[in-house]
C-alpha cells in the first residue's frame, strides 16, 4: 500500500509512459510483470499504477526505501534483460523522483 506522508519520505518515482492506445494494454501487461519482479527486491515498498481513460498514458507510482536499492532493482540483469523491449511499445517514458510536499485526506 502507498504511504503518503510529509514526516516519512521514502523515495518516490512517478514515471508517466506514453504509448498509442491499441498499445497501451501490452504496456500495462508488461509493467504488472515488471511490478511484480520489483515487488520481490530489497527496499521495495509500492508500485501502483494508473492507466489514462484515452488510453495514450500509464502513470507508475514506485515507492522504495532509498535511491539506492532503487537503483539497484532497474539495473539488475534480470531487469534489464526481461523488459528491455518495453521501449519497443511505447512512445516515451519519463521517471522522476519527487518527495511529498503537503497531504490532505477527506478526515473520514
Amino acid at each position: 500500500m502507498p504511504q503518503i506522508s510529509t514526516d516519512r519520505q521514502p523515495v518516490t518515482q512517478i514515471t508517466i509512459v506514453e504509448s498509442e492506445p491499441e498499445k497501451q494494454a501490452e504496456a500495462l501487461s508488461v509493467m504488472t510483470e515488471r511490478a511484480r519482479f520489483m515487488a520481490r527486491q530489497p527496499g521495495f515498498i509500492s508500485i501502483s499504477l494508473h492507466r489514462s481513460l484515452d488510453g495514450r498514458r500509464i502513470v507508475n507510482y514506485v515507492q522504495w526505501q532509498n535511491r539506492d536499492l532503487l537503483r539497484s532493482a532497474h539495473q539488475s540483469p534480470e531487469f534489464r534483460k526481461e523488459w528491455g523491449h518495453f521501449d519497443e511499445i511505447t512512445s516515451e517514458i519519463d521517471p522522476y523522483l519527487y518527495e511529498v510536499s503537503e497531504v490532505m485526506d477527506s478526515g473520514r
